[in-house]
């Protein structure tokens, strides 16, 4: 084989391990996912399975990165091209409700499930996701000053805003997956739109 071949190899395995260790840890948790169920699973060893990430640790870690690309393929990725104000908050949201309403995760909003893991665990990987959510939240408060600049006021500060909105997707992934309720979506649609002060 050549090197190549060999490394793209390499890449699908890679790729094939990430994928399905995100989707057992949406259902068991970062933590709650063993080298050995998923290596069965894989039908690999488990020094295969780990040893393109060097540790279960990195091999985590590239679950949670590789769930926040499905979350911005899915919500962000879409608003390229389209300047900030109002319709783009609007669709941000309609994005965001869509992706919690079909989740690609069966345990629901990875990042959600995540946050309430790993809030109270020190480590690298509590590290990570803070960094990214806090990211989202200054990302997400920018949205809405932008799209509050255009709309008439008084506004509630954007940050604020940003926090309600958050708070109201995390009401709404508990809606949709614990309590299975089919109004939930668009409940959180409306909610979200009336919270950030766009037109009904």
């Amino acid at each position: 084989m050549s090197p190549r071949h060999s490394a793209a190899e390499a890449a699908r395995t890679r790729e094939r391990i990430v994928r399905a260790a995100v989707l057992d840890a949406s259902r068991l948790g970062l933590e709650g996912l063993t080298v050995g169920s998923l290596a069965q699973r894989l039908d690999m060893s488990k020094a295969g399975l780990v040893g393109p990430f060097g540790s279960r640790e990195r091999l985590l870690m590239a679950a949670l990165e590789q769930a926040c690309q499905v979350f911005r393929a899915a919500v962000v990725d879409p608003l390229e091209g389209l300047p900030p104000g109002p319709e783009r908050l609007a669709r941000f949201i309609d994005g965001w409700v869509d992706y919690l309403a079909d989740c690609p995760f069966p345990g629901g909003c990875f990042l959600t499930a995540a946050s309430s893991e790993l809030d109270g665990r020190p480590g690298p990987l509590r590290d990570r996701l803070r960094e990214i959510v806090a990211a989202g939240r200054r990302a997400l408060a920018a949205e809405v000053a932008a799209a509050q600049a255009a709309l008439p006021g008084p506004h509630r500060p954007a940050e604020e805003v940003a926090t309600t909105l958050v708070g109201l997707s995390m009401a709404a992934n508990q809606e949709i997956q614990l309590l299975e309720d089919p109004s939930a979506a668009a409940r959180a649609r409306e909610a979200m739109r009336h919270a950030a002060g766009l037109p009904a």
